[in-house]
């Protein structure tokens, strides 16, 4: 067997602090008052970390780039089926059912973070855009940012059984390479033909993002 680096560290990165932000933006909404500015910036970082994902998901790594786990719904179900079956083959990046969720996981976490930006709460806290848009607007957005997390925390749900099912079902233990990037593939795979990942343009790319949310909230 051969250990090898699957998952690079700017993507390891998004993923942990993506973690730690989500549970942050949720205590913090729940506290609400002053901490609605936590929230508030929460939300912003959250913004800045699906952008610099979606740019790597076209930059990055091997194993981080859409094009090398993105498959055809039928071949999620497909892929489903064969789980139900037990036949389910492994797949050193996502497999094709995975990969679903993470698009709908960024689509979901953009859609939060975009209605966030307009949302108010109706008592002193409101998105750096929301006084560009009409009281009624707003409040309608903010409809769709507090139906919208409800559908985040069912994707979460669905992730984290996922998760279970795959140590427990399958013996694939899936939280530690996403910890130290590494997976062991057998000799003779095309596990040492990984595209490596570019730290230099990860931090550009990300500087770019943050740099470009920031500029949105500041000058809005």
């Amino acid at each position: 067997m051969n250990r090898i680096l699957v998952w690079d560290l700017p993507l390891r990165l998004f993923h942990w602090l993506l973690v730690a932000l989500v549970v942050v933006s949720v205590v913090s909404a729940n506290i609400g008052g002053n901490a609605m500015q936590i929230h508030l910036l929460s939300g912003y970082t959250v913004l800045a970390l699906v952008l610099f994902r979606i740019l790597w998901g076209f930059l990055g790594s091997t194993h981080a780039r859409f094009a090398s786990f993105v498959r055809s719904p039928a071949s999620a179900l497909a892929y489903l089926k064969s789980l139900r079956r037990g036949d389910a083959g492994r797949h050193l990046g996502h497999n094709p059912a995975g990969a679903w969720s993470v698009i709908f996981m960024l689509t979901v976490l953009l859609v939060q973070a975009g209605t966030g930006l307009f949302a108010n709460d109706d008592i002193a806290t409101e998105g750096p855009l929301a006084k560009l848009l009409s009281k009624d607007l707003s409040d309608r957005i903010t409809g769709i940012h507090h139906l919208n997390v409800k559908l985040l925390y069912a994707l979460i749900a669905m992730h984290l059984a996922a998760v279970a099912f795959y140590v427990i079902g399958k013996q694939e233990n899936l939280v530690k390479p996403m910890i130290t990037g590494f997976k062991n593939v057998a000799n003779g795979s095309d596990g040492d033909k990984q595209r490596p990942a570019r730290i230099w343009l990860a931090a550009a790319l990300l500087t770019v993002c943050a740099g470009a949310v920031s500029l949105l909230v500041k000058f809005s």
